[in-house]
């Protein structure tokens, strides 16, 4: 494991350990060593230097998972910039209030993307129109069209790069709705505490073939490209997620590590069970986060991956990014309904609803200290709220530590479904859905109701070649599982598509719109 204080000094120690290792392959044959992504990313940085970016500049862009995602961060990294990387989903709202709100000089989007498909979307545009309203603000950005090529010029003459990893270089925000998004400052160290901890509990070597299949401008994404440094492993990048094309080039790609979240996950068990095995035969664990997943997902992964260690899944936040890791020697009971043990360096404190703290099998809010820990919102106004008295970030997310100290997930604080004055937890119905036979995937949601205050909604994607689960049977199948009656929903609803953003996350406000001012089932 190579260590470096900035994300340039690992890859100055990657290139001088392993400068011929391949670090990247995608979707289209590309590929790419560690040398050559050192190479071009000085070019790019040379070029970048040229329009004027220099160390503590704020760079925002917005790209796919491609090579030239991954060289422009080195670029700005070799420069000592800071990186505001934005997920693709982001529109015209919110990428205006990121550039507006780090006071971005550059503003970095691919062409119209992805291209072909009904649902293309023309990033040059949505950037212009940014800039011409700053400019009319008297502000003021500059815009690059990144179309899998970068600008590049002679490096002899960069200045020498930063040295100092505490610094903030990195600005990721969090996915807002109805709010605007909220900006968390990260370092290089806190990024690498990340990507050590977690490549450690999934015993990462030099021969591990990762599947960066999600989006790269995520903090996930950033965190495997630390790990190829520190590890020398390699990726398999896709830039959109598009199924039978994943399972094939992951499968032929020799794929060691196939990640990265539960609606990845089902799609390979689909495809193998579709194949009658033989995909995936050098798999040895299915890395996971984002969303929390059914139990029996590890379970039935374990049954059609032989050989591999199951679902082996993290938790944590943008904020906080994998604050619990499974490890590869966990049992598959801790496996199956667990996130793992605190990270190294990683202090825990659940807090009852009361404000008590809770012990060992008790619910509470998951308050953490962390390495990995941001140094804090760019809105500093949104610091008091987020963290506690004692300097424990408030997660939101409700657990459960079992004398293991391993973290169970039960919940959102906001996703409890309060019926007649009583708590529902949604995710304990998902997981007893999931395991229905005709459930492939589930999210239950609370919609107002005039007598009970909130009912509960269970929205289902059936498995390919399974007719509509009917309401009776769904009744019938909680209560064989021994789930409360209060906790059955009234209401069944079904979804082609469970509808999640690029982590993996149940969309379950559009769910609420959506299935608002519809009628109970009973």
């Amino acid at each position: 494991m190579l260590q470096g204080a900035t994300l340039w000094e690992l890859i100055d120690e990657r290139v001088a350990a392993t400068p011929d290792a391949e670090m990247a392959v995608d979707e289209s044959g590309r590929r790419m060593t560690f040398a050559e992504f050192k190479e071009r990313s000085e070019r790019v940085a040379a070029a970048l230097a040229a329009r004027g970016i220099a160390e503590g500049d704020v760079v925002t862009w917005q790209l796919p998972t491609w090579f030239e995602s991954m060289i422009l961060v080195a670029a700005l990294s070799r420069l000592g910039a800071t990186q505001n990387p934005i997920l693709h989903i982001y529109r015209e709202r919110e990428v205006g209030f990121c550039v507006r709100q780090t006071g971005a000089k550059l503003l970095v989007v691919p062409p119209e993307f992805p291209k072909g498909v009904a649902t293309a979307f023309d990033f040059p545009a949505m950037a212009e129109a940014i800039a011409a309203d700053l400019a009319s603000e008297g502000g003021q950005v500059d815009v690059l069209v990144c179309d899998r090529e970068l600008p590049e010029a002679d490096p002899s003459n960069l200045p020498a790069p930063p040295t100092d990893g505490t610094l903030v270089r990195w600005l990721f925000y969090t996915s807002g709705t109805t709010a605007d998004p909220k900006g968390a400052q990260h370092t290089d160290q806190t990024i690498a505490a990340v990507s050590k901890g977690m490549s450690d509990r999934l015993a990462i070597t030099e021969v591990d073939r990762n599947a960066l299949a999600f989006p790269f401008p995520h903090i996930g994404g950033i965190t495997w490209l630390f790990s190829s440094l520190q590890y020398g492993l390699a990726n398999i990048c896709f830039q959109a997620f598009v199924p039978d094309q994943v399972i094939s080039v992951l499968d032929a790609e020799g794929v060691t590590l196939a990640g990265s979240g539960t609606v990845f996950h089902q799609v390979y068990l689909a495809a193998q069970q579709k194949a009658g095995g033989g995909l995936f035969t050098k798999v040895r664990g299915f890395p996971g986060g984002g969303a929390p997943k059914p139990p029996a997902l590890h379970y039935e992964m374990k049954e059609a991956f032989p050989g591999s260690a199951g679902i082996l899944s993290g938790y944590g936040l943008t904020e906080a990014p994998i604050l619990t890791m499974s490890g590869v020697n966990d049992s598959d009971e801790d496996l199956a309904n667990t996130d793992g043990m605190p990270m190294p360096g990683v202090e825990l404190k659940l807090v009852k609803l009361d404000g008590m703290v809770a012990g060992v099998g008790e619910e509470g809010e998951v308050r953490a200290k962390a390495p990995q820990l941001m140094l804090g919102y760019l809105d500093a106004s949104l610091d008091a709220e987020a963290f506690d008295d004692e300097g424990y970030f408030r997660t939101g997310d409700l657990g459960v530590l079992n004398e293991r100290n391993m973290l169970a997930i039960t919940g959102r604080l906001k996703d409890v479904i309060i019926r007649k004055g009583e708590n529902v937890s949604a995710k304990e119905v998902e997981d007893h859905l999931y395991k229905h036979p005709k459930v492939a995937d589930v999210a239950v949601i609370g919609l107002p109701d005039g007598r009970s205050g909130e009912r509960v909604c269970a929205v289902v994607a059936v498995k390919e070649g399974e007719g509509e689960l009917d309401f009776i049977e769904m009744v019938e199948f909680l209560k064989t599982e021994g789930l409360m009656v209060q906790k059955i929903p009234e209401q069944l609803e079904h979804e082609a598509v469970i509808p999640r953003n690029p982590a993996g996350k149940i969309l379950k406000r559009d769910l609420q719109a959506k299935y608002e001012g519809s009628e109970p089932d009973r």
